[in-house]
Parts: structure tokens; C-alpha cells; sequence
């Protein structure tokens, strides 16, 4: 039985996601979040060293990051579902996608994070606006072009096709909600990029999100 270690308002609902396209059974065990510090409890250290989530366990397997997760298994119970065939220009574009969400995408969301949090965070009033200014300049001169160009790479390679693999629907998709919903939730991403939007409308309707976020919670804490 595969058992997914879900920490709630993380990449871990994608895991959970697949699994629920891929119909396959699942145990979940989930954490909570510290509420002052928002970080994963010390349990999840004794699952994996990291004490971080995702991380599933499979016969005798204990594996961590969501895209490994997701190929290990398309590659152990997909049966060729939510994939592109090997060698194919849409496999192509799905091994891109795979490694992009996190590689290349989720580094400037999470500056945006930290650096918002700097500059409202609680601290000495005097410190404040030195705190504020460093968290601008950082905004100004790398963060949010780094946001604008990623967004608008993004929305233009949804005019390529359906989804982001090509015309049907894989767990490329899956991976990539998450830098898209936290583009959504935190870093701007609006109807000025149909496209993206129009993406987060369509996976939000398919009944295997709709269950993983009625088992898990949603990936994000609404706005």
C-alpha cells in the first residue's frame, strides 16, 4: 500500500492528485503545520531526514520530492497513463515541464515569499523601514521581472497546445498547478494571462483534483 506523508498547504496535494487519476488506493497520513513558524512538525524527520512533505512510502521505498514522486509513480503504476510515449516531441515537452515547476519556476515565488515576510514581519520599529527597503530593492531589481518573464513564458507556451505536454492532459499538468496556483495566490497572476487562468479553471474542475483536495486540503490556504 502506498502511503503518502501529506503536510497540509504543500506540493504534497499533487501527490495526492495523481494518485487519485490514476485511481489507485493510498493511505494518508497527514501533519500540521507549526502555526507561528509555518513549518512542517518534527515528526516528519522520522520519515524522512529532511522533515519535509512530500515523501511517500512503497514497499519498503521511502521517496521524497514531488516530481520524483510523480514519475516513480507514472513509471511503477501508470500502465502509459497521464504521459506522453517516450521519444515523442510531447514527452519532450513533459520532461521539460517535470523538471521546470520546481527547477526554474518555484525559485522567485519563494523570494517573493521571503521578502514579503521580511517586510512585515514583526520587528523593532526602528529596524522596520531598513527591513522594508532591502525587501523593495530586492522586489524591484530581481524578483518581480524574474515573476513577469516566468509568467509570460508560461502563458505563451499554453498557446502551443491544450496543455502544457501537448493536447492531452498529463501529470506535466499536475506538477506545474502548484507554481501556478502560488503565481494566483501570491505573486500577481490575473486575468490579464487568460491562458494560465484559464488552465487553473480547467484542473480545478476535474473530479480527481476536486477529490485529492477534499482528502488532502487545498495546496494553498485560500486568499
Amino acid at each position: 500500500m502506498i502511503t503518502v506523508h501529506h503536510l497540509d498547504h504543500s506540493r504534497s496535494t499533487r501527490v495526492l492528485w495523481l494518485l487519485e487519476e490514476l485511481q489507485l488506493p493510498y493511505e494518508l497520513k497527514r501533519y500540521r503545520r507549526d502555526p507561528k513558524t509555518l513549518l512542517a512538525p518534527p515528526e516528519l524527520k522520522a520519515v524522512h531526514p529532511l522533515g519535509k512533505s512530500p515523501v511517500i512510502t512503497d514497499d519498503g521505498l521511502t521517496l521524497a520530492e514531488s516530481g520524483a514522486i510523480l514519475e516513480y509513480l507514472l513509471e511503477r503504476y501508470g500502465d502509459g497513463r497521464l504521459a506522453p510515449a517516450s521519444g515523442t516531441p510531447e514527452h519532450r515537452r513533459f520532461r521539460q515541464w517535470m523538471h521546470y515547476a520546481e527547477g526554474s519556476a518555484m525559485p522567485p515565488l519563494l523570494l517573493k515569499l521571503v521578502f514579503d515576510r521580511v517586510a512585515s514581519g514583526p520587528m523593532p520599529f526602528f529596524i522596520r523601514p531598513v527591513a522594508r527597503a532591502i525587501a523593495k530593492g530586492a522586489h524591484t531589481a530581481f524578483i518581480g521581472p524574474q515573476l513577469e518573464a516566468h509568467l509570460d513564458y508560461m502563458e505563451s507556451e499554453l498557446g502551443k497546445s491544450a496543455w502544457f505536454a501537448g493536447e492531452d492532459f498529463s501529470a506535466a499538468d499536475i506538477q506545474m498547478s502548484f507554481p501556478i496556483e502560488a503565481a494566483r495566490s501570491r505573486a500577481g497572476l490575473d486575468e490579464r494571462r487568460p491562458r494560465l487562468m484559464d488552465f487553473l479553471q480547467r484542473i480545478h474542475l476535474r473530479p480527481a483534483y476536486q477529490r485529492a483536495v477534499e482528502r488532502g486540503g487545498p495546496a494553498l490556504p485560500e486568499r
